[in-house]
């Protein structure tokens, strides 16, 4: 069984890992050993600061999280195992997500990321415009959910 909680400091390591793994198999062309040290430091510099941090576990295993500002309704990272894809994680934080911003949630996801996009419109979410990456200057949808 899969149960949410809030993130602890302790979670730091499980959830940069788990946020590489996940990121490797979406996008197996790309080094995200060599972008740990970046994502380490946006963790920690800007995503714990402002955003409300929920984790699943799964027999006492991290399998996911979820990271929300709920004063803008920002969804920066929904992340689920990728062995954890098909029990329903995903859904869970989604749910969580909603829980934390009840009027709206925003998000961006990469134009090329089908089974995300998927996920995102399975629960809600439309597209209302397109943007570049500031990091990557890859074509990104905004899209939004309004509760």
């Amino acid at each position: 069984m899969t149960r949410l909680r809030p993130y602890k400091e302790a979670d730091e390591a499980a959830a940069i890992d788990l946020w590489r793994r996940t990121w490797q198999v979406a996008y197996p062309q790309l080094d995200f050993d060599a972008r740990a040290g970046w994502w380490r430091e946006r963790w920690r510099n800007e995503l714990v600061p402002a955003a409300t941090i929920v984790v699943a576990e799964r027999d006492g295993a991290l399998v996911g999280f979820v990271t929300v500002d709920r004063k803008t309704g920002y969804l920066d990272q929904i992340v689920a195992a990728p062995e954890a894809w098909a029990l329903g994680v995903g859904a869970l934080l989604m749910e969580e997500a909603k829980r934390l911003a009840p009027g709206a949630l925003e998000l961006h996801v990469n134009v090329d990321n089908a089974r995300a996009i998927r996920f995102y419109e399975k629960h809600g979410f439309a597209v209302t415009g397109t943007e570049s990456n500031p990091r990557s200057g890859a074509p990104i949808y905004r899209m939004r959910w309004q509760g």
